[in-house]
């Protein structure tokens, strides 16, 4: 193994060893989404899944590019809406419609931003998109969490769907794949929705 490639791996294994603490209790206070009538809207998972550490991983560094939005614009993401509500926000939404269904831990649908408060948008998180119609009679499910929903698109033309969101950039109080994060809020300026 060429030198180079040695260190890069060393280093990956290493970041990897610190992350796992950390993945690891943000997983066990991550909520678990099944049917909304069955644990409510925000369930506490009985055991996280260990699985979904090394998936998370394959997300983060696969959209760590997303940090800068004009990448994101470059690879087919499109700003959509802002949304917020009393219990917290999600940000301004960024789809590529391409990647509707994909469970691919490396492409999610969404991108999640805030205003960085200097006139830009800061990555917050991601987000997976099943519609109804793709998903047929079962609920997807991903890093060991079922999608919520069916719900309907959040915006003209976005299909009836199921979603799972991954706070991987700003921390979520309510854990790591809670739908709405009391940190982050759209500003009172822009044409925020609310979303139930």
């Amino acid at each position: 193994m060429p030198v180079r490639l040695a260190k890069t791996v060393l280093t990956l294994a290493a970041s990897l060893a610190l992350s796992l603490p950390a993945a690891s209790s943000a997983l066990a206070t991550a909520p678990a989404h099944g049917h909304p009538a069955e644990r409510g809207a925000h369930g506490r998972a009985a055991s996280p899944d260990p699985g979904a550490l090394l998936p998370l991983t394959k997300a983060y560094g696969a959209t760590m590019k997303y940090r800068s939005v004009p990448r994101a614009l470059a690879d087919g993401y499109e700003e959509h809406l802002c949304m917020a509500r009393d219990e917290g926000g999600m940000g301004f939404h960024y789809f590529n419609e391409a990647l509707f269904g994909s469970l691919d831990p490396a492409k999610p649908a969404g991108l999640l931003y805030e205003d960085d408060g200097r006139g830009g948008r800061r990555l917050v998180g991601v987000e997976w998109v099943v519609p109804v119609d793709a998903a047929g009679t079962t609920r997807p499910r991903l890093f060991g969490q079922d999608f919520q929903g069916p719900m309907d698109g959040h915006y003209p033309g976005m299909p009836r769907h199921y979603d799972l969101h991954a706070w991987l950039y700003k921390h979520n109080p309510k854990g790591t794949f809670a739908q709405w994060n009391p940190r982050v809020m759209c500003p009172t300026t822009s044409s925020s929705t609310t979303h139930s």
